[in-house]
């Protein structure tokens, strides 16, 4: 799936099958459910859920629990507008990853 083809799914009611819990958080936010977005991610260990967990909360105007989670994600904090952080992470974590190696 492309970023492009992420974002057609928006139309829909329900998130398209196979998105991983962190795609599935940014396709909730991107829908205007942070709630939703945010228990996708809220369990999962990963560093690409600590990367959208930081995102979500630095949507949510709480800065210093975003810079936890950007810790967490081993990423620095994003201080660009928000819509260009959450299509970063969307096509970074769109990206094939190479084998042997986790986003």
């Amino acid at each position: 799936m492309t970023g492009p083809e992420f974002e057609t799914t928006l139309a829909s009611d329900r998130p398209p099958h196979g998105l991983t819990a962190p795609l599935l958080a940014l396709w909730w936010d991107r829908k205007g459910d942070w709630d939703a977005a945010h228990r996708c991610v809220a369990d999962d260990e990963s560093p690409a859920a600590a990367w959208v967990h930081a995102y979500l909360h630095r949507r949510e105007g709480d800065a210093s629990n975003a810079a936890y989670w950007y810790a967490r994600a081993d990423k620095p904090i994003d201080r660009g507008p928000l819509a260009e952080e959450a299509a970063a992470i969307r096509d970074q974590l769109l990206r094939p990853a190479p084998q042997g190696e986790q986003a």
